[in-house]
């Protein structure tokens, strides 16, 4: 497992265990094959992981969930964030920045998109205590949990246990804080686990850190804007299984918006949960529709 990636080197682990770090570099015959941490790979060469040794990545697994964004909405280049992952955490702070929901819609696309199971975690309670905020997602089902300095961590140790979790946020959400609450002395462990250039996690590159509990937790950079070029609305349909599927007799081109754009779409029939659904649902394919970025 890809564990860290700094100026031409990936720092791996063999067998998942934080233990058995190898630093390799990537096989000619990959050429720009991208690999990306949380990335599965074959390697060859010196596997002792000993100082000044260097293997050879010779083959990238196919990945299970991918986690993409586009530096804008109308950028054609995907940047794979991190493979691999099951989960997402989206850190948003209730104040110091004031929370914004149009970031927490996008992220919430990516994670459908790419197969993740978003988790929105609210920071810096302490400044406000009104969690409204996590309201106007209700009907998507997403799981809210806080995790600011001033509550405990172990709802959330217990949801990372066993998983690959990434982590995203603003710069300044308390994310960072939360990292080093999750992984006992985080900066050590980034040099363990990475062997790659001197074990100092910046804020510019992902690394995956091994948790007491179990699972990895993946610290991305602080995202400043999060585009979504990739995505498209059947994308975005195609996390919930009720409009999925009664989205199949809409018509075609239909962008399920509703009226005035689509008048005939079918997930105006529906009823119940699935209707309130609907709407949350738009909200997101609206922010796919929009051209802003957060």
């Amino acid at each position: 497992m890809v564990v860290a990636v700094d100026r031409g080197r990936w720092g791996c682990v063999l067998g998942g265990d934080p233990e058995r770090p190898v630093v390799t570099m990537r096989a000619r015959e990959l050429g720009r094959t991208p690999i990306v941490v949380g990335d599965n790979v074959g390697i060859v060469g010196d596997t002792s992981g000993k100082p000044d040794t260097l293997a050879r990545i010779v083959r990238v697994e196919e990945r299970t969930t991918v986690l993409r964004r586009t530096a804008d909405d109308t950028d054609p280049f995907e940047r794979i964030v991190v493979a691999n992952a099951s989960q997402l955490l989206i850190v948003v702070a209730l104040a110091d920045p004031p929370p914004r929901s149009g970031f927490v819609e996008r992220a919430l696309i990516a994670a459908y998109a790419g197969g993740l199971e978003p988790i929105l975690c609210l920071t810096k309670s302490d400044l406000n205590t009104e969690t409204a905020f996590a309201s106007s997602f209700a009907d998507l089902d997403l799981r809210v949990v806080l995790g600011g300095s001033s509550e405990p961590v172990e709802e959330i140790e217990e949801l990372l246990a066993t998983e690959v979790t990434a982590l995203i946020g603003h710069s300044g959400v308390g994310k960072s804080t939360l990292v080093n609450r999750l992984v006992p002395d985080a900066f050590r462990a980034v040099g363990v686990v990475s062997g790659v250039g001197k074990g100092r996690h910046t804020s510019t590159q992902s690394v995956a850190l091994p948790l007491p509990s179990g699972g990895w937790v993946v610290d991305t950079p602080g995202i400043r804007s999060f585009g979504l070029a990739h995505i498209s609305p059947p994308d975005v349909i195609a996390a919930f299984a009720d409009l999925a599927a009664a989205a199949e007799d809409c018509p075609r081109g239909c962008t399920h918006l509703g009226p005035p754009a689509d008048p005939e779409c079918v997930l105006d029939d529906l009823e119940g949960k699935s209707a309130r659904r609907v709407g949350a649902v738009r909200l997101l394919l609206e922010a796919v529709r929009s051209n802003e970025t957060w």
